[in-house]
């Protein structure tokens, strides 16, 4: 101790010394150089700081008890970002191809007061529109789904729901004109941030309005407004693709015949909205991510893989992970490593990376925030209708919307006070119907639940809802949840299956016999 602060005293006076030193040697005295001055310790001191400083030096060179970890994933994750180096096109524009594309000429209106002056939408069909144009199923897609849900003649590819599309199967292509889209908001095809916004020439990227379920509805029925199909015979989603279900019947009553909602919800609930806020936190933490404006740069890859991983996690269930990797690891045979070493790490981290460069990270925050806003509850839609009127209002003066195009009818009859008496009645009390009810849940624990009884009660038409035991990020209780809240709000038609899978959040892509039965079973038979 006492060398050190001995050589930490004349450490600092050999400083000072020096800067003087260095003071006198810059000046010109009388027009001739300064001697620098030159110090001298005696040998006592001397050898105390030659010993003192071999003995810091020693310490520097000692070596380690242990080699450092080699770390081949973040080698990895460093390779694929320089890689990435010099604005790239994004891939995921080329991933879909073969779709049709509508384009609307005419602003929309997104519900918290943002713009999208034109836009496009990809969708693809499969089977016939009959005479009567009454035949038309329109498919909802999940977060990242695209508009090519089944193969075709255009794209010979394997749909996201390849096997319970066509002749004969869960929604039958001989009976049926099958329509599936890419959402407003996307980036297979229809308008989204990663699109050039018209006023500038330039992409959106964050420039681009907050949505809502209820904003990517609109779009789709403008779509079928185009193709001249007045009703569906009815909407069927999953996951985001169950909540855009629910918002087309409460929006659009009259053009349903009948409604299918898959492993979904009738508002988030705070687990599915923690899991992902923390997608979203974690990809806008890459540096990379720029605030939204990569476009021109390196892509967010490392924040957008590990966003996926931690989806990943929610849609399957430990069940399965169980079954199939259970505690294994990649090599048994090698020390372990903090890189990826269990297989279900392998497999977490093979998912983010087949992901990350196939989906468009700002698409990715701007549709789990409007998940994440998804609420049936009635006072919640009150709110926005009347948000939405005071924009619409803001939007006609500056002259953006003329009047004959702000779209009056999009919440035509949604407002609770102008529903007809018989679905007030329905949606008061349980004890107008003919025939009560007894629900299987703890409704009365919740004091928010006539609140969302009377946001469904004006869906009115056969309903099938699913839920799957195993999933985690849409528990089946939130299944539950929209079936009784249904009934108790008048709703006399609609079924409730409860499946015992495995796979999770997932199950509705892989569950042929019991979803896809499920399905064909209310398509061609309910109601």
């Amino acid at each position: 101790m006492a060398s050190a602060a001995f050589h930490k005293v004349w450490s600092s006076r050999i400083s000072q010394l020096a800067r003087v030193s260095a003071f006198h040697t810059s000046k010109k005295i009388h027009n001739a150089t300064a001697i620098p001055l030159k110090f001298e310790f005696p040998p006592s001191l001397e050898s105390k700081l030659q010993n003192t400083t071999k003995l810091a030096t020693t310490q520097t060179k000692a070596k380690s008890s242990n080699p450092p970890l080699s770390f081949p994933c973040i080698d990895q994750l460093d390779l694929r970002t320089r890689s990435l180096d010099g604005g790239p096109e994004p891939t995921y524009e080329k991933i879909v191809t073969g779709y049709s594309l509508y384009h609307h000429a005419q602003p929309l209106l997104c519900d918290h007061g943002g713009v999208l002056p034109k836009f496009d939408i990809a969708y693809e069909t499969w089977g016939e529109l009959n005479e009567n144009k009454d035949n038309a199923i329109l498919i909802q897609t999940g977060l990242s789904g695209s508009s090519h849900a089944k193969s075709h003649e255009k794209n010979v590819n394997p749909g996201w729901w390849e096997r319970f599309i066509g002749p004969g199967l869960s929604i039958d292509t001989n009976k049926f004109f099958v329509i599936c889209t890419n959402v407003i908001g996307g980036c297979y095809g229809s308008t989204g941030p990663s699109s050039i916004d018209p006023s500038n020439d330039e992409r959106y990227a964050t420039r681009f309005p907050i949505l809502t379920i209820f904003d990517m509805v609109r779009a789709q029925f403008l779509l079928l407004d185009h193709l001249g199909i007045n009703k569906l015979h009815a909407c069927v989603g999953s996951s985001m693709g169950g909540m855009q279900s629910l918002a087309s019947a409460w929006i659009y009553p009259e053009r349903i015949s009948r409604l299918i909602s898959i492993s979904a919800c009738a508002r988030s609930h705070p687990y599915s909205i923690a899991i992902r806020h923390t997608q979203r936190q974690v990809l806008m933490s890459d540096p990379n991510w720029n605030k939204g404006f990569y476009y021109k740069s390196i892509p967010p890859h490392v924040g957008m893989k590990l966003a996926r991983e931690i989806a990943t996690i929610s849609y399957r269930s430990g069940p399965e992970w169980e079954q199939r990797f259970g505690r294994k690891r990649e090599r048994e045979d090698q020390s372990p490593a903090l890189c990826p070493d269990f297989l279900i790490e392998t497999y977490l981290d093979y998912q983010g990376e087949r992901f990350c460069l196939q989906y468009d990270p700002n698409s990715l925050l701007y549709i789990s925030k409007a998940m994440d806003l998804f609420d049936m509850s009635s006072s919640a839609l009150e709110k926005l209708i009347k948000q939405r009127e005071v924009n619409t209002e803001k939007l006609q003066t500056y002259g953006f919307i003329p009047e004959s195009q702000a779209d009056p009818s999009c919440y035509a009859n949604a407002n609770p006070s102008q529903q007809t008496p018989a679905l007030r009645s329905a949606s008061s009390s349980t004890t107008s119907s003919k025939r009560q009810h007894i629900s299987s849940l703890s409704l009365t624990s919740n004091e928010n639940i006539d609140d969302l009884v009377q946001g469904l009660s004006k869906i009115q038409i056969p309903t099938l809802v699913l839920g799957v035991q195993s999933d985690i990020l849409f528990a089946h209780w939130q299944q539950k949840e929209i079936a009784e809240c249904l009934r108790r709000g008048g709703n006399k038609d609609v079924t409730y299956y409860e499946l015992d899978s495995m796979y999770g959040h997932d199950t509705f892509l892989i569950d042929l016999t019991n979803v896809g039965g499920a399905i064909k079973g209310h398509l061609e038979l309910g109601g």
